[in-house]
Parts: C-alpha cells; sequence; structure tokens
C-alpha cells in the first residue's frame, strides 16, 4: 500500500509541510511572502480550527456503542427501537461535568450531564439527562443564572461559593439536588459507575391513542463507587483527565461498560392523583410507587477514532423524540428543546445534522431545509424547497399522528406569572433521603462536603444556607454548626 502524499486542503500536492518558502536573508532570518499558499492556509486555518466552547457541559468523554433490548415493551410503546427481544441499535454516549471548562478537571463536585443518542431506523432519539434524578430549578428562566452563579466570578474569575449559596438560598426548590450533590454521587469513582436519568417526565404512545407517562434510568451493572473531597483534589492535580483516560482504558481493554436503561410508568389515571410531582423535576417518582421495569442494556465497545470530529462536535437535544415518545407540559422540558438545538446552530452551524455523530442512519427528506454553512449532503438537488409543493416526491407519515397527545388544561389556567412557591412538599423527598437512604457515614460525610463551602461565606448567608437545610432535619443544621465549629458565627 503506498504511502499518502502530503497536499493543501483542496488537493494539491505540496513538497514539504514543514517548511514555508523565504528569501534568506542574513542571521538566518528571512521574509515570507503571500505566495506561499501552505504558510497562508496553514495560519489562517489554525486560527480557525476550535468551535465555541458548550457553555455548560463543555468537558466531557464519549464513546460508541450498542443498545440491545431484553424486554420488550411494545404494549407501552411503539418506538421502534424499543421493541423487539434481541434488537440492537447504535448509540453514541458523551458524559460530562457541567460547570466546568473545556480544560477543567474531571473529579470536580458537579452534576454530570448523561446524553445517549440513539440511531434508530425512524431518526435520532436522544435521552439528554444527569446522574442524579432530578434538578435544580423548575422554572427555565432560572436556567442561565443557575449556571452562572455555579461559574466563575465576574471580577475574580474563579469559583466562588458567596455566589453559588446566594443563588440556592434564594431559589429553596434546589435543595433536593443539593442534598444529592453533597452526597457521594457527587463525585462519581468513574464514568462506568454512574447512572444516568432522564430527569423529565416524557409519554409512551401507542398507535391506537393510549399513553402512559415514564421516565427514564440508565443503571450502571458495575457497582457505584465513589471519590473522597481529598482523593478527588488530589486527582484533579495529578490526572484532570482521570475519568477520561478510565473510560478509555476500559473499552481498549475489553473491559465494556453496562448499563441497564428501565423506565418507570404511570398510568394517566394515576397522574389524576399523583400531586406535583408529575412535571416537577425537583422531585422523583418512588421506586416503591412506580418500580424500575427493565427494557434493555446500553454497552459502550469502540472509542473515538477522533475525539473533535466524534465527541465535541457531537450534539445531544432531548428534542430529538422517535414516534412513540412524546413531550409533556414540563416548562424546563419544553424549555430545552428550544435551547439544545439552538446552541448547537450557534456553536457547530445550521447543519450540525449533517456532521457524522449527529447523522441519521435513516433517509432524511427535508427540502425546506437546506443551505447554509458547512452543507454536506446533496442538498436535495432541484427538489422544491417549500412547503405542500405537488412537484417533490416526499409524502407524509402518519407514525407521528400518534403522539400529538395534550393533557387537558385544568380550569381556571390563565396565561401570567404563575410562580410555583416553594413549599414544606419542597423538603419532603429531601427529608427522605437523609432521614431514610443515607446512613450515618453518608450522613457524615455529607456535612463534610457541605461545611468546606460555608468557610469563608459571609455570616448572614452561612446563616441562610443552615436554615434552608434544618428545613431538611434539624439535626443537619446542628452538625453543620458542630463541623465549623468557631466558623461558624451565627
Amino acid at each position: 500500500m503506498s504511502r499518502p502524499i502530503f497536499t493543501l486542503a483542496e488537493g494539491q500536492p505540496i513538497p514539504d509541510p514543514s517548511v514555508s518558502t523565504t528569501i534568506p536573508v542574513f542571521g538566518n532570518g528571512g521574509l515570507t511572502n503571500l505566495g506561499d499558499t501552505l504558510l497562508l492556509e496553514t495560519l489562517a486555518r489554525f486560527n480557525r480550527e476550535r468551535v465555541p466552547e458548550r457553555v455548560v457541559h463543555a468537558k466531557a468523554a464519549g464513546a460508541w456503542g450498542e443498545f440491545q433490548i431484553t424486554n420488550d415493551i411494545s404494549h407501552l410503546t411503539s418506538a421502534r427501537f424499543l421493541n423487539g427481544v434481541g434488537k440492537k441499535t447504535p448509540v453514541l454516549f458523551r458524559l460530562s461535568t457541567t460547570g466546568g471548562e473545556k480544560g477543567s478537571a474531571d473529579t470536580v463536585r458537579d452534576v454530570r450531564g448523561f446524553s445517549v443518542k440513539f440511531f434508530t431506523e425512524e431518526g435520532n432519539h436522544d435521552i439528554v439527562g444527569n446522574h442524579l434524578p432530578v434538578f435544580f430549578v423548575r422554572d427555565p428562566v432560572r436556567f442561565p443564572s443557575l449556571n452562572r452563579s455555579h461559574k466563575k466570578h465576574p471580577a475574580t474569575n474563579r469559583p466562588d461559593w458567596t455566589m453559588f449559596w446566594d443563588f440556592h438560598v434564594n431559589q429553596q426548590e434546589s435543595v433536593h439536588t443539593l442534598m444529592h450533590l453533597f452526597g457521594s454521587r457527587g463525585i462519581p469513582e468513574s464514568i462506568s459507575n454512574v447512572p444516568g436519568h432522564g430527569v423529565h417526565t416524557f409519554k409512551l404512545t401507542t398507535p391506537d391513542g393510549d399513553f402512559r407517562y415514564c421516565k427514564f434510568h440508565f443503571r450502571p451493572v458495575q457497582s457505584f463507587e465513589h471519590l473522597s473531597g481529598n482523593e478527588a483534589t488530589r486527582m484533579a492535580g495529578v490526572d484532570p483527565d482521570f475519568h477520561n483516560l478510565g473510560l478509555w482504558n476500559a473499552i481498549e481493554s475489553g473491559r465494556y461498560p453496562v448499563w441497564k436503561l428501565c423506565i418507570q410508568v404511570m398510568e394517566p389515571s394515576q397522574a389524576e392523583s399523583y400531586g406535583p410531582a408529575l412535571f416537577d423535576i425537583t422531585k422523583v417518582w418512588p421506586h416503591k410507587d412506580f418500580p424500575l421495569i427493565e427494557v434493555g442494556k446500553m454497552t459502550l465497545n469502540k472509542n473515538p477514532e477522533n475525539y473533535f470530529a466524534e465527541i465535541e462536535q457531537a450534539a445531544f437535544s432531548p428534542s430529538n423524540m422517535v414516534p412513540g415518545i412524546a413531550m409533556t407540559p414540563d416548562p424546563m422540558l419544553q424549555a430545552r428543546m428550544f435551547a439544545y438545538p439552538d446552541a448547537q446552530r450557534y456553536r457547530l452551524g445550521a447543519n450540525y445534522a449533517q456532521l457524522p455523530p449527529n447523522r441519521p442512519i435513516c433517509p432524511v427528506y427535508a427540502p425546506y431545509e437546506r443551505d447554509g454553512a458547512g452543507t454536506t449532503t446533496r442538498n436535495y438537488g432541484g427538489d422544491p424547497n417549500y412547503v405542500r409543493s405537488s412537484l417533490t416526491p416526499g409524502v407524509q407519515s402518519n407514525r407521528i399522528k400518534e403522539v400529538r397527545h395534550t393533557e387537558q388544561l385544568r380550569s381556571g389556567g390563565a396565561l401570567g406569572l404563575n410562580e410555583i412557591p416553594v413549599t414544606d412538599e419542597d423538603f419532603v423527598q429531601p427529608r427522605e433521603l437523609w432521614r431514610r437512604v443515607f446512613d450515618e457515614a453518608e450522613r457524615r460525610r455529607w456535612v463534610g462536603n457541605i461545611s468546606g463551602t460555608l468557610e469563608e461565606i459571609p455570616d448572614a448567608l452561612r446563616a441562610k444556607v443552615i436554615a434552608m437545610f434544618n428545613k431538611v432535619d434539624p439535626k443537619i443544621g446542628q452538625m453543620i454548626v458542630s463541623k465549623l465549629g468557631g466558623n461558624a458565627q451565627l
């Protein structure tokens, strides 16, 4: 096999890509010239070889794999990639920290984004969730502020616990997620044992018009392990890409990570009396009321050959839904269905869906979405680019009609600033987590993790933080004060 010849971007051969054309002068100097296409192309291309960094979820690892059905649920949904025991679907996986920049450490205490793209015969379906089952806020207009409070201070350009806690004591619906975040799950030991949750409520639909509410969960086959705060800090200095390397090595050595995909299902009749947790992502559906139903398993078995091309350019969105799965009146879900594709249009361009990690394996016919920078397909030739044309060969799908269910609006509903107030209901599940799920060792770890973030914040703010957690359980405040010792000036 002959070796490839070095060329310019458009194929013209070049003698040596490591030497520019110059006019030599004394002292080993030289004058470059505008006729050196190699030099100009190299420098101009270098200035443009990065795309804008994701504003959140910038630091990530990813891999390819497959999903295989182990339990047919065709009676619940007509989504074809979930029907038929043994059926396999290719997947692309990405796990990220949320707040840090692309060069930040893997082992920070942070919510991990857990994203999976299923390349199905009816288009791509994405589950874009987190490694915690709940989220900080339920009103989407607060989402940008949440993330800004977790990022660097505008003046000091470093993470700031005062900003962090000032945001959360004024948005106390976040207390449930904070309970999870500062527990052991806040810093996973490896990517292979990280759980994943779709977080939102979706609908499973069938052709006869029936639907059920549903939540998606990925359960790692490997047991969950965590890093202590001290171990995580040490590893951030020793190897800030610790989790990335761990995933790569696991796949490279044949120790393929495996997750079971499970669902929780709620009948519409149950939803009528279930209460505020139906569409509120600050709350969970208790497993005792809605047990997990195994659907299949996801196995990661192929590392990317080029990280930038396959993982950095990967684009996920909860708006990518195939027939048989549908949205619900979850305000955060609806906002993300806009925000995520919009972020990719900004970051990668309008044709991001044509890039290899996002390109569907099924035929795509959307002649009214064409042109723009980065077009890599045939661009639909001479087919008209407007809707309802009698000149195009396209036909309508009857499959999509089955997902157009809408919940009946409650009487008296009106458009307006309908804030959901924080009540004791928001502290019930965090209280259960503290009292019934955490053992004594986990409670001590949790208090230790929280206390370190409170040492240097203003006294008045520290008092508000402690007061917030006292609503979960008064013992929490007592333990924090005891842990802080003389620093707890309340």
